[in-house]
This record gives C-alpha cells, structure tokens and sequence, in this order.
C-alpha cells in the first residue's frame, strides 16, 4: 500500500473538469508511482500532476467526500440561490444520506436553480415546480427515471428544507416504465466466467452472483465478513443501511482460500492496486470485457448477475420469501417482479396452434 504523506493534494476545475492536483518534492520513485495512476496527467502551467477528482481516488488519498457542485455550475446560478445548495447538503448529512445520494441531490438541485435564473428559491411554490417540470419533458425531453431524480431532489429542499410539506400533494409524478430486470441463463453466465481467468476478478464475479450482492456490496465486503465455518458472509449496511447475512457458496470456498493466500488483502477482501477498496468502475470494465469474450451480446452490466441470482433460485424452487431475505429486499413486491423473468412453467404451455 502506497503511502501518501508525502504529497501534497488540492482540489481545481480544468476546462471544466474537477480534478485533483497532486504535489511533492521531486522523487523518481514518487513520480512513478502517480504515473502509474490511472487517468493522472502532468500539467506543466501549474506544475502539478492531476488526476480525476472522482469517489475512488479521494477515498484512496484519505480526502474528505464532495458533494459540491462544479464552479462552472455555480457560475449559473444566481446568488441569492448559490446557498441554497449548502443548505440542502447539510440537511441531507444530518439525515444519514450516503454519498452518492447527497451528490445526486446537490446536482439535480442544482439544474432547478439555473432554471430559476434570478427567482429567489425560497420564494417559489406550485406554479414554479410545474413549471419547472414541464420544461423537462418538454424541452429537455427526460426518461421518467430522471424526471423522478430531479422530482426527488427539488420535493426534498421544499418540504426537508423549508418544511413546506403541501407543495407536491397536488403536483402529479411520471408513471414510471415498468422494466423487467435483465437477467442471464445459467449457460450465459458459466461462459462469464470461464472467460475470466484473472484469479481475484472471476472471484469477484462469482461471488456477485453466488451470493446476488449488489456492486456496491462486493466492494465494501472485508474479510472480517467472512464466516467459512458457518458459510455465511455478513453484509454489512447495504441498500438502505440494512445489514444481512448471505450464504458462502460451498463451490468458492478452495478459490477464495487460494485468492487470499495470493493477494493477501488486509481490510477489504478486495483491495485495489494500492490498497484501500477496489474501483467500481474496473470491475465494470471486467464484466465488460467478460461479456465480449463470451461472445455475449445482451445490453447488461454487472447488476445482471444479482438478477441472475434471483432468477434461478426462483426456477430451481426457493421460497421467494427467503429471496427476499437474501436479496435484503424491504418489501417482498421488489422480489416478485422476478416471477415475471422466471418463465420456466410458461414456457411448458403449449399453443393451441399445436394442437391442431
């Protein structure tokens, strides 16, 4: 694991692009090390390397979350409005939001108040909000998804914020598209795997879909998690910040035990190059490539393989009560939408047309 103290870390927005400058006296063996960062690039005007300023590598240099939106954006946005946003944040912070739902929020927030120009927030009710909507499904033309991201955010500063709790009961949501989860059949999903040799990789994938975890979780699973007497694995604060335990698949244990042995990770059973939690987006980019090689051409990502989960337990039998209990599901109406993508007994029914 790389020690970071000797550099030095501020935060700039290039051609609109937040990044991290990163400083240090000057050391080859320094040098290499960020070289070897991924997306860091030398800046000569500022004489400072940089990288991303992304979840990933502020978790990684021990740097404080951002939820903040970019200067360009501000610079949109009025200023009677700009504290607004910092106000929404605290709010949200205080009322245990993660992460990535407080930067989401700050961000559609944001779009809201550049709609507004100079219209002071605070002082807008109804006719503003619909207004406001209208403007996105006509001119901006969004999916009903993010219609109901911004909906969410603009209905939490109104009625979290400034405790105005009527201003939505007569504003109507977006049906939403009903979309089934798309799911593999086990042949697709044996092909994933075979196609992964890299040894912490394909456990990775394994166990995304042994255990049906969510991406998130597989990242912040430690080893500590891990039970290999009882064959159970702790999931801890996953969607919702539900804790849950899952079943260690019997068929991983010998890979997991060989995967340990060679990389040794300390905290987390999957750490990245220089310790710390591995990148969501690697793991993206495994599956990715994963998908090609299999000669694999449905449009999925890694979530499949949580569906994939779900869907053959349910062909093979389970109780959907307990995958439910698996999935960490609040309401059992989530799992039975897998009812619909199981279609083992339809698929028995035979057409009148062959009967003829």
């Amino acid at each position: 694991m790389i020690d970071f103290s000797p550099y030095t870390f501020t935060f700039e927005e290039l051609k609109n692009q937040r990044v991290i400058l990163i400083r240090f006296e000057y050391n080859s063996t320094l040098k290499d090390q960020i070289k070897e960062l991924k997306g860091s690039k030398w800046n000569p005007e500022l004489n400072a390397w940089h990288v991303p300023d992304s979840a990933e590598y502020r978790k990684l240099f021990n740097l404080p979350e951002d939820y903040s939106v970019g200067k360009y954006v501000l610079s949109k946005i009025s200023l009677s409005n700009r504290a607004e946003i910092q106000r929404m944040i605290y709010q949200l912070k205080l009322k245990g939001y993660s992460p990535n739902t407080i930067r989401a929020y700050a961000h559609e927030f944001a779009q809201y108040l550049y709609y507004l120009k100079d219209f002071n927030a605070q002082d807008c009710g109804e006719t503003e909000v619909r207004g406001y909507l209208i403007f996105c499904i006509d001119d901006l033309r969004l999916s009903e998804n993010s219609l109901h991201s911004r909906i969410n955010a603009v209905k939490f500063y109104y009625e979290k914020v400034l405790f105005q709790e009527r201003i939505f009961l007569e504003i109507p949501r977006p049906k939403k598209q009903s979309k089934l989860p798309k799911a593999l059949n086990m042949h697709e999903v044996r092909k994933i795997l075979d196609a992964t040799e890299n040894l912490k990789h394909n456990t990775m994938l394994k166990l995304c879909y042994g255990m049906g975890l969510r991406l998130s979780e597989i990242l912040n699973l430690k080893v500590a998690n891990i039970d290999s007497k009882s064959m159970r694995v702790h999931i801890e604060r996953g969607k919702g910040k539900k804790d849950r335990f899952v079943n260690l698949p019997e068929s991983i244990l010998d890979q997991l035990r060989s995967y340990y042995t060679q990389y040794k990770p300390k905290t987390y059973l999957f750490e990245g190059q220089y310790g710390g939690q591995y990148s969501p987006r690697t793991i993206q980019e495994v599956f990715k490539k994963a998908l090609t090689k299999a000669n694999i051409t449905k449009k999925v990502g890694i979530h499949s393989l949580r569906h994939s989960f779900a869907t053959h337990l349910l062909e093979n039998g389970t109780d959907i009560r307990f995958i439910q209990e698996l999935l960490g599901h609040n309401d059992i109406k989530t799992t039975f939408i897998y009812t619909h993508v199981s279609d083992k007994s339809i698929r028995k029914i035979i057409s009148p047309l062959d009967n003829l």
